[in-house]
């Protein structure tokens, strides 16, 4: 299966070959709509020399780091902030996975409940982002540990369309923006 977050196809495929570009989209897809949040790493790829390397953020000056991902169309509306995060998320995937982004969800053969553990533990990563992102590896990306299902809550459950792992084209799209929608409305409601 193809990802087809961004609504973009470069992105798109970028976010298919980079578990990086994955991993900060996710970061990104706060308070923005969910297709410019995955857009974000394509900007910073872009401006990069077209490479997205892990070592590379880590090491950035924080300044000039800024500079690229606020530079207009920033990375995020919170384009500085944002900045900040990306090497904070950076710098702990060199510290505690020299590098190797993958290894969050592969090293040791983690079982889901261990893979939601580490995804938790990533600067930036709550408890739904994590679970949010632990049901997008299962249904988008084969990455099936043990258990997956369940340590991703209701965003594990096949047939939703409650949040970016059930995006898979426009449709979908709309359809887990109809679902946010009515969440919200009914938390409004009490």
């Amino acid at each position: 299966m193809t990802l087809c977050i961004a609504q973009n196809a470069e992105a798109d495929a970028l976010l298919e070959e980079s578990p990086l570009a994955l991993l900060i989209g996710m970061l990104l897809d706060q308070q923005i709509p969910m297709e410019v949040a995955f857009n974000g790493p394509h900007k910073l790829y872009t401006r990069l020399g077209g490479k997205l390397d892990v070592h590379e953020i880590a090491e950035y000056d924080p300044e000039e780091f800024a500079t690229l991902a606020t530079t207009p169309p920033a990375i995020h509306r919170y384009g500085g902030s944002m900045a900040k995060r990306v090497q904070a998320l950076c710098q702990y995937v060199v510290e505690h996975y020299d590098g190797d982004v993958e290894a969050i969800w592969t090293r040791g053969k983690p079982s889901g409940v261990e893979v939601l553990a580490r995804l938790k533990a990533l600067p930036g990563y709550g408890e739904q982002k994590a679970r949010i992102f632990l049901a997008l590896l299962g249904k988008q990306r084969g990455v099936a540990p043990y258990g997956w299902r369940k340590a991703a809550g209701d965003y594990g459950r096949a047939g939703t369309r409650m949040s970016v792992a059930d995006v898979t084209g426009p449709e979908a799209l709309q359809e887990v923006r109809a679902f946010k929608k009515a969440k919200k409305a009914a938390a409004k409601a009490g």
